[in-house]
């Protein structure tokens, strides 16, 4: 079946930040993209997610629109700093600081301000990011939006998938020709469901209470230095508050106990009161109530053939650490590049087997890790001393050693560079693994590597550029040594048709974990082969990155270049 068949190369159902973070990355490789959204153009989405990890923003810096995010959310000077207190508007019991986005560039002091990245990470809500994303992606030629319309369902063969959708105002159906289907369509994806994938894991972890409100008298309330978020800590309620706009918006979290398995358990208007730490003369109005459930649950398979799922279409957990939207693009990026490849003719059809491979056993220990800290804080919610509050020396101590094991625990979540820079693959069948391990990672920590599979750590070029602004849109090869000869891999790069761009490092300062004359890295950021000299023959690699080669052939290649 020739190209022209087709009416789009990739259909992404569902246009939150990470069907929309697809297309902008796609259309960007020039692949023609449709997306399928049931909401109106710019209907404004939940109030869900709070926080674009450094990652996501080293995406977003890529793909052009960084800047325009930085530049939106709380206002520029407003502290983006964590709190502990005994309610909102309560005594002080510790705080994680973090830059506002004014200083983030320049801060060096404190946990969150020493991340290796041109890019560090933003606190916003999902209200002001995800308008920016669909003004960019719908100002794209190569992408075409459809909104109020449903993926009805799908048939697939050897060439392409056949998408059936609806127009959900005139009632009137098509069917849209394709190449490839990816599902970003929620937790409750249709995708998904139509393929078979099941999700799997703890469905129930805990019941939040959750209300997104407007009380523009509660900021003057509350004492001290204002912060992103808020921490409520005492014995008739804990809950967890965020600043939404900075003046007069605010999520408000009431995590539900174990005895309350329903959210209507408890008196919402109390709850909240407890949380805020005021009395019942103080007014406020619910703007939406955004009720919701901490699950760990991840889908036994993210690809049927030419269909695949993404983002909640494939995982749903607690989103500690902020990684349910992060890890979503996350695996937007590992995908399109992996469908670019293959639409632009220069990929084997075995590098689609790369996206679940690599993205599956990541979720499985992202979920891992949130799970583990879920619970950890489930267990601290339900040992608040009940003096917490009192007054006098016996009241402060207890304040003191609730406070200091809050920021022990809180810190690595809501600094949480392990999480970002220290996750790698493996077991994927375009990346030349060698003998060396990566290192472990934790939540916050984690140790730079160029074994293939990790994150390619970050330096400053000598022009003042990224070392990431440098990369070519798949392969970029890293030379630490200009005497080696790498004109045999460029040749057999260009005959294949594979886009390799290659890097002269000379006079930077690099870190300490370059030690290889030669790292290929690509474009998501993760290595895919290091050594000192091109293989011999250097086709053996090519095939490799291509994902044309068997694990067996190129080994016995590689054992002798």
């Amino acid at each position: 079946m020739s190209k022209a068949t087709f009416d789009t190369d990739v259909v992404i159902v569902g246009a939150g930040p990470v069907g929309l973070t697809m297309a902008m990355d796609l259309a960007g490789r020039g692949v023609k993209v449709t997306v399928v959204e049931a909401r109106r153009y710019a209907e404004p989405p939940n109030v869900k997610c709070n926080h674009v990890a450094a990652r996501t923003m080293e995406v977003f810096r890529r793909l052009g629109v960084a800047q325009k995010v930085r530049d939106a959310g709380l206002p520029a000077d407003y502290p983006n700093d964590v709190v502990f207190r005994t309610s909102v508007t309560g005594t002080e019991l510790t705080r994680i600081p973090i830059p506002c986005r004014r200083d983030r560039y320049s801060e060096t002091e404190g946990p969150d301000a020493w991340w290796p990245t041109p890019e560090p990470p933003h606190r916003i809500n999902q209200l002001f990011l995800e308008p920016i994303l669909l003004e960019h992606a719908a100002a794209h030629p190569g992408v075409t939006l459809l909104n109020r319309t449903q993926m009805t369902g799908f048939e697939q063969d050897a060439e392409g998938v056949s998408v059936a959708i609806l127009d959900m105002d005139s009632s009137a159906t098509r069917t849209v020709r394709c190449r490839y289907l990816a599902g970003c369509d929620g937790g409750s994806s249709g995708v998904r469901k139509q393929m078979g994938a099941k999700l799997e894991g703890t469905p129930v972890i805990q019941r939040v209470q959750s209300t997104y409100v407007r009380a523009p008298a509660l900021r003057a309330l509350m004492p001290g230095k204002p912060a992103w978020c808020y921490y409520s800590v005492n014995p008739r309620r804990c809950g967890t508050m965020f600043a939404i706009d900075g003046h007069d918006t605010w999520l408000i979290h009431n995590h539900l106990n174990a005895s309350e398995p329903e959210f209507d358990s408890v008196d919402r208007d109390q709850s909240i009161r407890d949380i805020l730490g005021v009395d019942a003369s103080f007014q406020y109005d619910i703007i939406s109530k955004e009720d919701w459930v901490g699950r760990r649950l991840v889908a036994n398979r993210f690809r049927d053939r030419r269909v695949f799922i993404a983002g909640d279409a494939a995982h749903l957990w607690v989103p500690y650490a902020g990684f349910g939207m992060n890890a979503g693009i996350a695996d937007a990026i590992n995908l399109s590049w992996l469908l670019a490849a293959r639409v632009q003719g220069w990929g084997d059809e075995g590098m689609l087997d790369a996206y679940e491979a690599e993205r599956q056993p990541i979720t499985e220990q992202v979920s891992q890790f949130a799970m583990d800290h879920a619970q950890k804080m489930i267990r601290a919610r339900g040992a608040v001393p009940p003096n917490i509050e009192a007054p006098g020396p016996e009241g402060e101590a207890q304040r003191l050693a609730v406070g200091r094991e809050a920021y022990e625990l809180n810190v690595q979540q809501y600094c949480c560079a392990g999480l970002n820079f220290g996750y790698y693959y493996t077991g994927s069948p375009i990346i030349a693994t060698d003998d060396a391990q990566a290192p472990a990672y934790s939540m916050g920590g984690f140790t730079a590597s160029t074994v293939p599979g990790c994150r390619a750590p970050h330096f400053w070029l000598r022009d003042g550029r990224s070392l990431y602004d440098a990369f070519g849109p798949a392969y970029t090869l890293l030379r630490f040594d200009r005497s080696v000869d790498v004109s045999g891999l460029e040749s057999t790069a260009r005959q294949s048709g594979l886009p390799l761009v290659v890097i002269d490092v000379d006079g930077e300062d690099t870190p300490p974990a370059y030690e290889h004359k030669l790292v290929m890295c690509r474009s998501d950021l993760h290595v895919a082969w290091r050594g000192n000299a091109i293989p011999v023959p250097a086709a053996a690699l090519v095939s490799r990155l291509r994902g044309a080669a068997r694990e067996d052939v190129f080994s016995a290649v590689e054992a002798t270049g």
